[in-house]
């Protein structure tokens, strides 16, 4: 293998590091690689089918700096992977996503900015990104393709950031035009999660913050324009992290499980869930405004993920996981490590594919489970995202960390799931399904994943055949290193790409 080293980043990360989230399968990576076209230059067993083309991106949390305090993963610098396909052959490549935040840390030497399991007022500057105000924009959660540039994006709202989706090139970061040329990126920032509309080219988004109206909602078109944003009036401060769509509706909500409104007139950010309140939704035309919006009421929960929605009669139809226990408790003997990342195990908070229907016309909101597995971070077919579907692909977790252990396929048609389990110590990505060229069917293509090997210290691209999945992947790809595990991907098809 001959993937050729293009930069090294100088990490002040302690050589002798415990932390459970910068060892092991979340080992930061502090460099960056080209493989070329040449399948010379990856090692691949099997074949690479050549109705394959496109390209899979990855973000994940690659941490530089020794943290201020308490670090919590999420606060990783951002590091997109990319591997395009294209007539049967593959090309890699990683980069770190070059943030403001990043380079001004790099320039000092040290973190300037506290993370998610600090106060913001342990940070070292006054100035900085997030809801909450005063950390650093790692980008290191989300990233989609939209008007042919990948955007990569912060879970607490900050900048997108701007690479080229094959070749990594930094194209800094976004700033949105309305229609008289004036910049108009908002100052509350764009939170992860941006939607991408196949259909007409339009990216929807939304952010928060602790200033009323506490959220917005904007529209960009396909030629890269802010033609839409709106306030959505909250009754405080939420901490909304996902969105969904349909045809004509966007669809946002208001979860009972955000900032303590006490402790926050103190400053102190601590998250409770408030299960007497009911979980609120928000259906609002995609070009509506305040008063358009809908609100329903159903079951209280927390819900970190969507998989899809679609319109069904007179009713909106919204798919996602069900969080049984948002707030789980923490053991009596258990450590300061197990009772911070407790939130992130998928055991403890039991989340479930579920489904709410709502009811335009009588404003009725019904809801049911769709199945009893534990799963999380679902994808679909994006050509039906918006749209009803049949098919979702997710992962579930390994029990007492924030690792996928297995993917499954639900079929929510008959109701049956497919299933695939890595080996013990083979930990994989949110997977992503690939349409082949000529598809015929909703679940005719591929499925993607980036593994993370403990047992062979490496990392590869898996896919998988989309109609049988429980067979193992149909070819691997061996990466030049063994990279992070980290959050969320995208598949861009080759006729997305600039």
């Amino acid at each position: 293998m001959s993937a050729r080293l293009v930069n090294r980043m100088d990490s002040t990360l302690a050589t002798d590091d415990e932390h459970p989230y910068r060892t092991g399968a979340w080992r930061p990576q502090m460099t960056e690689y080209d493989a070329e076209y040449d399948v010379g230059d990856l090692h691949v067993t099997g074949t690479i089918p050549t109705d394959l083309a496109g390209v899979y991106l990855r973000n994940t949390e690659n941490p530089v700096h020794e943290s201020i305090g308490r670090y919590h993963p999420f606060d990783g610098d951002g590091m997109l992977h990319s591997i395009r396909f294209d007539n049967g052959r593959a090309s890699y490549r990683n980069r770190f996503v070059r943030t403001a935040g990043l380079q001004a840390e790099n320039d000092a030497g040290h973190s300037l900015w506290a993370g998610l399991a600090e106060s913001p007022q342990r940070s070292l500057r006054t100035d900085g990104w997030g809801a909450r105000t005063r950390m650093k924009d790692a980008s290191s959660t989300d990233v989609v393709v939209h008007a042919g540039v990948a955007k990569s994006s912060f879970y607490q709202c900050g900048d997108l950031y701007r690479l080229d989706p094959v070749t990594l090139q930094d194209l800094g970061h976004e700033t949105w035009t309305d229609a008289a040329g004036t910049t108009r990126f908002p100052k509350e920032g764009v939170s992860a999660h941006t939607k991408v509309d196949p259909r007409t080219g339009e990216l929807l988004f939304f952010n928060y913050s602790t200033e009323a109206p506490y959220m917005h909602y904007g529209v960009v078109d396909a030629a890269n324009q802010l033609v839409h944003y709106t306030p959505v009036p909250l009754p405080g401060p939420r901490l909304p992290h996902d969105m969904a769509f349909t045809e004509n509706y966007a669809i946002l909500n208001d979860c009972p499980m955000f900032w303590d409104p006490d402790l926050l007139a103190k400053d102190i950010y601590a998250v409770r869930f408030f299960r007497d309140l009911p979980t609120r939704f928000g259906v609002i035309p995609r070009r509506g405004g305040p008063a358009d919006i809908r609100w329903f009421e159903a079951a209280p929960t927390y819900v970190l993920h969507w998989i899809n929605a679609f319109e069904d009669g007179d009713e909106v139809v919204l798919d996602g996981f069900f969080q049984s226990h948002p707030n789980p408790k923490a053991k009596p003997d258990s450590t300061i490590n197990e009772q911070m990342f407790r939130y992130l195990d998928l055991a403890q908070l039991q989340s479930h594919p579920w489904r709410w229907r709502f009811n335009m016309v009588t404003g009725e909101c019904r809801e049911e489970q769709l199945d009893e597995r534990i799963l999380e971070f679902g994808m679909i077919n994006n050509a039906v995202a918006g749209l009803p579907y049949r098919y979702a692909y997710a992962v579930s977790g390994e029990p007492g960390w924030f690792l996928f252990n297995g993917i499954s396929k639900l079929d929510l048609q008959t109701g049956s799931v497919e299933e695939y389990k890595f080996p013990d110590g083979v930990f994989a990505s949110e997977s992503p399904m690939a349409p082949r060229l000529g598809a015929t069917a909703e679940d005719d293509g591929y499925l993607l994943t980036f593994t993370t090997d403990m047992n062979n210290d490496t990392s590869e691209c898996q896919i998988f055949a989309a109609q049988e999945i429980g067979a193992g992947p149909i070819a691997t790809i061996r990466l030049p290193e063994r990279i992070c595990s980290g959050t969320h991907s995208w598949w861009a098809p080759a006729d997305t790409l600039l």
